[in-house]
């Protein structure tokens, strides 16, 4: 038979022997020859071999805010209910369009964004994609940002 265009192929005996074409020369070689119960053996002898345990990221908490902490209105930005409105208005999370709107530099817009996601506004990072924005409209924004006020005013129902 004719196999990389020379013969030779009639004198394989199977089992890893093999032709090997390299350049022009034809070389035999003897490759190990392993059988497919041979291979599940070793598949199954690696998957039940324990697993490397997952390191742990430290959270937030440990880096500054305590456990009972939320972030207060003096922690965010001074464009934080700016930026919060734009979010909403557009129902686009994301800091590029915070940079332009706002005129502020990536790294601060960024943070704002981190505000954001920290007060529920938006959620968490998407890769390339916007954020989800979790607010439907302004109303429901103000309500959010100043909550506690009509909590206090608001009749209560006895």
């Amino acid at each position: 038979r004719t196999i990389l265009d020379q013969g030779g192929a009639e004198d394989l005996v199977g089992n890893g022997d093999m032709l090997f074409l390299s350049g022009s020369d034809l070389k035999r070689l003897q490759g190990p020859f392993v059988s497919v119960d041979e291979v599940e053996t070793v598949v199954g002898y690696v998957a039940d071999q324990p697993g490397v345990t997952a390191y742990t990221l430290p959270s937030l908490q440990d880096a500054g805010h305590g456990p009972d902490e939320t972030l207060g209105v003096e922690d965010t930005d001074d464009k934080f209910e700016e930026a919060a409105r734009v979010i909403v208005r557009r129902q686009q999370g994301s800091v590029s369009l915070l940079q332009r709107k706002l005129a502020v530099g990536y790294t601060r817009a960024a943070r704002i964004v981190d505000q954001l996601e920290e007060a529920g506004i938006v959620g968490p990072f998407n890769g390339t994609k916007a954020r989800d924005v979790l607010v439907d409209d302004e109303q429901e924004l103000d309500d959010l940002l100043h909550g506690e006020e009509t909590e206090e005013e608001a009749p209560e129902d006895g």
